[in-house]
């Protein structure tokens, strides 16, 4: 997922024309009075989204530093208190309410935490570093400091897109906190082909275009036609009211999804910093797997609809020919496997790490 809506590909592929930075507060001056959304707003959206959740959960910011805080589910029955608790990273644009349909099924087995990424969802959004390695520690930095004080001793790392990026660099730091990874969909992990750009030549007019909108980060279209917004998600992402069909009859998904991602871009930039043109990742984390300690065992999940090409997980496999590397491929799902398929996703999850104690 290089986006939660469909405007994201067409800009992502204007990035490489111009080399022009922005930061992105001069926008959030007018934006309020523009964009139909506030806090207050995308927190009752999330509730909408969390109340089809029969299990009893709490919901609580935790402090990190410099005064940031990260929103943060709780999922802890008495029955799996003393289990490996499980981490869920979401990915780039998204938040704590996608995996709506996976808290039920996963917390029965362990205790769940998700939380909303630093400069997404309900967490802080700080100004992050231009700096794509820096980014990057920061992101992994605030999960640190999130364990720390949460409490957690050991955990299994669950990421989607961005979050499966940010899962491996953070146990690459930190391995001795890892029991368990699974990578859904990962983002990052491939070099840019060498020969994209003789192979897939970028027509005059895309050029001209990308000169335009270079400065302006993945989603702004989103916040620039304002009251339109969510009109937008809903004509271009239908898809997802589908997704959570069983759950839902009304937009309560577009709606969250549109309030998600017209507050202030912070995560959205330090995406942008984190990438180079048609979204590749400036620091490939496929160049940093021999660095992860070869104990910790990996499942990688992919849908078989998904247009993400699925060599990274062959190829991490070959790269670790004696640690435990699966592959796992589910049936009629896309790149949002835990939303398209969610029973299958729930059951091979659970599977895959069932042997952790």
């Amino acid at each position: 997922m290089l986006s939660v809506v469909g405007v994201h590909s067409v800009v992502s592929s204007l990035w490489s024309y111009v080399d022009t930075t922005i930061k992105w507060c001069w926008i959030p001056s007018w934006l309020p009075s523009w964009c139909p959304t506030s806090q207050s707003q995308l927190q009752a959206a999330e509730d909408r989204m969390l109340r089809c959740v029969d299990s009893s959960f709490s919901k609580k910011y935790v402090p990190i530093s410099n005064d940031n805080q990260l929103w943060t589910l709780t999922f802890s029955s008495v029955s799996v208190k003393d289990k490996t608790p499980m981490v869920l990273l979401h990915g780039f644009g998204g938040g704590v309410g996608l995996w709506a349909q996976n808290l039920d099924a996963l917390s029965q087995c362990r205790p769940v935490f998700a939380l909303d990424l630093m400069g997404f969802g309900q967490s802080s959004r700080p100004l992050f570093s231009s700096d794509a390695q820096a980014v990057e520690d920061q992101f992994v930095e605030s999960i640190e400091q999130w364990r720390a004080k949460i409490g957690l001793e050991s955990m299994i790392l669950l990421g989607h897109n961005l979050g499966g990026y940010l899962a491996v660099s953070y146990s690459i730091k930190y391995p001795g906190r890892i029991k368990h990874i699974v990578l859904v969909e990962p983002w990052g992990f491939p070099e840019r082909p060498d020969t994209e750009e003789s192979d897939r030549p970028i027509p005059l007019w895309i050029k001209a275009l990308g000169a335009m909108f270079s400065p302006f980060n993945p989603l702004a279209g989103l916040r620039l036609v304002g009251p339109l917004g969510p009109t937008l998600v809903q004509t271009l992402r239908p898809d997802f009211k589908r997704k959570f069909s069983s759950l839902f009859s009304d937009n309560t998904v577009s709606e969250y999804i549109y309030h998600l991602n017209v507050q202030t871009p912070s995560g959205e930039t330090a995406f942008k910093n984190m990438t180079i043109s048609f979204g590749w990742a400036k620091r490939p984390m496929l160049q940093r797997m021999d660095q992860l300690h070869p104990k910790i065992p990996i499942n990688i999940i992919y849908g078989s609809r998904s247009s993400v090409d699925s060599n990274s997980g062959s190829t991490i496999k070959k790269m670790r020919p004696h640690s435990h590397v699966e592959i796992i491929t589910i049936r009629g799902a896309g790149h949002y496997v835990y939303a398209d398929q969610p029973e299958d996703f729930n059951h091979r999850v659970s599977q895959a790490c069932e042997k952790v104690a």
